[in-house]
């Protein structure tokens, strides 16, 4: 077993654990604790939700998932600060986020856009396809994450790639003039979620069509990159608990539309 997979391996058994000695859920979604997930959080919808793009590959997956994640509610982006707080919460204290770069667990409380504060990190950076926060690409959860508020700024706008030198505040991350490269146990969380963003906004609804591409300093064109390597990781680092959970809790409690690549990863090497 690969460092990699091991670290992801022991991620995933410790979340159970943990979700393991929580208590029984609450009848409501209302009153369930935010760690505990909804009942039918294992399941994976193919019957129904992807009943449309069963059987499909390439470009006809790609249309199929588009027009299925495209049914979704929405929230402002004022309303992203208090979703970020029940999508990643940390299951081993109610009271803290985990951060997407760093990893470490902080105070929901401590959000704001000062120096060891954790703030609204768009994924797919916004300038590229200049979407802001627009309610749609620029509020959509599944791919803002809490990040800490001097590495969000490293990474800035960058696409990802592999290289770099290391950040300063969160070991494992590495950056360049035109890239970041995340820790290894998110790098497939990353990917997933900027190939969200390319199959669920395509141009239509006012939106930029967004396209990763394979190159790096995409500037503010609809496009990020590099592709192949956004490919490699979601392949090296599959899916953990803690990310299946964040798409159950978006699909129950936000936005009511999945991201597909966290329930059917395969589909990634499907259509790219």
């Amino acid at each position: 077993m690969s460092r990699l997979m091991a670290t992801r391996w022991m991620t995933a058994a410790a979340l159970a654990v943990a979700a393991a000695l929580s208590a029984a859920p609450p009848t409501t979604a209302a009153a369930r604790p935010a760690h505990v997930p909804p009942a039918t959080a294992s399941t994976v919808l193919d019957d129904s939700y992807y009943a449309d793009a069963e059987g499909k590959t390439g470009a006809a997956l790609k249309s199929a998932l588009h027009t299925i994640i495209s049914k979704q509610s929405t929230v402002t982006y004022a309303q992203v600060w208090d979703a970020l707080e029940v999508t990643d919460q940390d299951p081993a204290n109610t009271s803290d986020v985990i951060e997407l770069y760093t990893g470490k667990s902080v105070p929901k409380s401590s959000n704001g856009g000062d120096t060891g504060d954790w703030n609204r990190e768009h994924v797919w950076a916004k300038s590229h396809g200049g979407f802001g926060t627009a309610t749609g690409p620029g509020t959509d959860l599944h791919h803002l994450r809490p990040a800490d508020v001097s590495v969000n700024g490293i990474r800035g706008d960058k696409d990802f790639d592999d290289g770099g030198t290391a950040v300063a505040g969160a070991p494992g991350n590495y950056t360049d003039s035109d890239s970041f490269e995340p820790r290894d146990a998110v790098k497939g969380d990353v990917a997933r979620m900027i190939l969200y963003m390319a199959v669920r906004y395509d141009g239509g609804d006012g939106f930029p069509d967004l396209e990763p591409n394979d190159k790096v300093d995409n500037g503010s064109a609809p496009a990020i990159g590099r592709i192949s390597v956004l490919t490699k990781w979601s392949d090296e680092d599959p899916p953990d608990a803690f990310e299946e959970h964040r798409n159950d809790v978006i699909y129950t409690d936000y936005q009511h539309n999945r991201n597909p690549f966290i329930d059917h990863p395969e589909w990634v090497d499907s259509i790219w």
